[in-house]
């Protein structure tokens, strides 16, 4: 599952670097980061809607959750050390 969200975001976001994990290797509760400079500019909202839509189908049917978290590549270069992404 985590490739094929990771898939999913790619193919919406083909300019994004992303990383998707299953911290509690249960296959239902995933978290992603998600780097792209189509962020620039534009609200967290909207930066989340551009994740989500693309995987909502995935949502519905094959996960419980994800913890989303959006960053410019500028924002990411300031906060990856709070992520151990250093």
């Amino acid at each position: 599952m985590v490739e094929k969200i990771e898939s999913l975001i790619k193919n919406s976001l083909p300019d994004a670097t992303i990383f998707v994990m299953d911290p509690y290797n249960d296959g239902q509760h995933f978290q992603a980061l998600v780097i792209s400079p189509t962020f620039d500019g534009v609200s967290l909202v909207e930066q989340h809607q551009m994740v989500m839509n693309p995987l909502r189908e995935a949502l519905e049917t094959d996960v419980h959750a994800l913890g989303l978290k959006t960053f410019t590549p500028e924002k990411w270069e300031r906060k990856k050390g709070q992520y151990g992404m250093e």
